[in-house]
């Protein structure tokens, strides 16, 4: 799964040269990103153009009777998206990118807490994982619009933290996964994610654990007596 992550590296205007989001949309840095919160994400509008907009991270279903059904849902997997009842229509008609920099695994240990890692790009570079959004309207004229995250199985390197991860899009899939006329057998094709080489991790410290905290620190690095007993 996908339950943490950072847009923190870039500023902004790196964030708007790489992706298109125009000056009307917040950028910030954010170093736990968590279900509920607002995210940075590209989607269309009518026309197909893209655009930059904050979804609320959790897809509520449009049938959905309360919004809190989204903090269910804040992964869809690539192998059940096309025919799950909750994604089906959103997999076909409204997929968009979701800005981050980095993602958060966790270890579990023999003893005490479990050891955070946080896996990026080998480069550093900012990316967008696939996603899906929906617009969910209740009874009191209340309108969200919330987003999920695809996962897929995971790659070696992250298979000992966790049997899932994140489809992170290879930057020349993006457009492709935005537009609306690709058949659902290009959709998977998109979908298979970044190669065990383009992906790198390292342990950090325990302040990420608290999913309320959005500090620097949760990217500080493990104290080398910690290290020393994790490897």
């Amino acid at each position: 799964m996908c339950g943490r992550y950072t847009l923190a590296a870039p500023d902004p205007a790196q964030v708007r040269a790489r992706f298109p989001i125009d000056e009307v949309v917040e950028v910030r840095r954010r170093y736990n990103v968590a279900p509920g919160d607002d995210v940075l994400a590209v989607t269309t509008d009518r026309e197909g153009t893209p655009r930059g907009e904050l979804l609320r991270w959790g897809l509520v279903p449009a049938w959905a009777k309360q919004p809190a059904t989204g903090l269910r849902m804040i992964n869809a997997r690539v192998e059940t998206v096309a025919d799950r009842p909750a994604f089906r229509r959103a997999f076909e008609r409204y997929r968009c990118l979701i800005v981050a920099d980095g993602f958060y695994e966790w270890r579990r240990l023999a003893a005490g807490p479990k050891q955070a890692f946080h896996i990026t790009r080998t480069d550093g570079a900012p990316f967008a994982f696939a996603g899906l959004w929906s617009i969910w309207h209740g009874d009191d004229g209340q309108r969200l619009r919330t987003c999920t995250i695809l996962t897929t199985a995971a790659g070696p390197a992250i298979a000992p933290l966790h049997d899932r991860m994140p489809v992170i899009l290879a930057p020349d899939a993006e457009a492709a996964w935005l537009d609306a006329s690709p058949s659902a057998e290009r959709l998977r094709e998109l979908l298979v994610g970044l190669g065990p080489r383009e992906v790198a991790l390292r342990p950090v410290g325990p302040a990420v654990n608290d999913a309320r905290y959005d500090g620097p620190e949760c990217l500080a690095p493990l104290l080398e007596e910690r290290q020393t007993a994790l490897f």
